[in-house]
């Protein structure tokens, strides 16, 4: 089987971080050979240095920009014209290649294009096209989450038989030496960490309200958000500038694998504060580290996070406040929601993963 491995390449994602998790583990199957291909011109050539052992590697060229239109527009050129003969061909970011005979599965992440399209930029915009493309080709569906599968179900008029919930694993804590601890703000000793993207779907404006409503009484308090900057993170920007508490908030742009270890670790509570999300690592990425997690009940974290978080209404800014402030005081909280995000973390694995995304190729190879 072949499985897109463009998001490795460049400064990785959540989509990245799937792809890496995914093949790392399917390499260690013995039931299934997997090929990576990338569909990029320039970065063609670093692909083999970011695959995991035991992942093979072979392709001709396939220049995005070209491909991406016809793909869009006709079901050519097909898949194996690039990558050979293959089974199945898993494109893991909404977009899947057409083929001339192998079965093919798209990973559907979340459906923020449908639901919430002004928080969306203009190229994903076309992603609901794209899955439409797909779903009529008859391709399948993997999500993250069973509630990403309802929402694709509903929203494309899938087969349900066809759409597959398979949960991610947790990105691996990165061994040997440790990142540099983090500089806080002169006086202070704790911290809220944020991690993601600074986007209007972070709602990153809202934790940063939740932040000025605490710091009065929490001096010792700092904000670190740890993220680029994505699109329409002027808004965010505009509210940090204005804030009363901003020589309180420390931004680190991207950090790799590394440094966001060690950001979480010594962290006093994670924020969540998302208007909707399909599945979300940072929580359980934080409940794997003995961090307690404040979240919105947006999309798909309820049924990510279980009853491992203290989960708010989005938008919420006075509960997500009285959340940060009740975990920050209440030892006896913490303690209870950092036993039970321990546990909530150790049920996302990448062999899990795996095991379901192979009954899904399987399945799809056959009918």
């Amino acid at each position: 089987m072949a499985v897109d491995a463009t998001p490795l390449l460049g400064a990785p994602t959540g989509v990245g971080q799937f792809c890496a998790g995914l093949l790392g583990a399917l390499a260690t199957r013995g039931d299934v050979a997997t090929r990576a291909f990338a569909v990029t011109w320039r970065r063609r050539r670093r692909l083999a240095s970011v695959l995991p052992a035991g992942v093979d590697r072979w392709q001709r060229p396939m220049p995005a920009r070209p491909l991406h239109w016809w793909w869009g527009h006709a079901d050519r050129p097909p898949a194996e014209w690039f990558v050979g003969p293959v089974d199945v061909v898993h494109g893991t970011n909404f977009v899947v290649p057409p083929t001339r005979q192998a079965a093919r599965v798209v990973t559907v992440h979340d459906l923020t294009t449908v639901r919430f399209p002004a928080l969306c930029d203009a190229a994903t915009s076309a992603f609901p096209d794209l899955i439409r493309r797909a779903v009529a080709g008859g391709a399948w569906i993997h999500t993250p989450s069973r509630f990403v599968a309802d929402e694709v179900i509903d929203t494309f008029a899938v087969d349900p038989q066809r759409v597959r919930a398979v949960h991610h694993g947790i990105p691996a804590a990165p061994t040997g030496a440790p990142a540099a601890r983090l500089q806080l703000p002169a006086g202070t000793a704790r911290y809220v960490v944020a991690v993601g993207t600074v986007e209007p779907r972070k709602d990153y404006p809202g934790l940063l309200a939740a932040f000025d409503a605490v710091a009065a009484d929490h001096p010792d308090v700092a904000l670190v958000i740890v993220g680029a900057d994505g699109w329409g993170s002027d808004r965010f920007n505009d509210a940090l500038a204005a804030s009363p508490t901003r020589h309180r908030v420390r931004r680190t742009g991207y950090l790799d694998n590394a440094a966001v270890a060690s950001v979480l670790a010594d962290a006093a509570v994670l924020a969540y504060p998302s208007v909707y999300e399909g599945f979300g690592f940072p929580p359980l990425q934080a409940m794997a580290a003995g961090v307690p997690v404040v979240a919105t009940a947006a999309g798909a974290v309820p049924e990510v996070v279980g009853d491992a978080a203290w989960l708010v209404p989005p938008g919420d800014r006075d509960a997500l406040a009285g959340a940060l402030a009740g975990v920050l005081d209440d030892d006896d909280r913490r303690a209870a929601l950092v036993a039970a995000g321990t546990r909530r973390a150790a049920a996302f694995t990448w062999a899990a993963a795996a095991a379901g995304l192979t009954d899904c190729y399987r399945a799809a190879a056959t009918r």
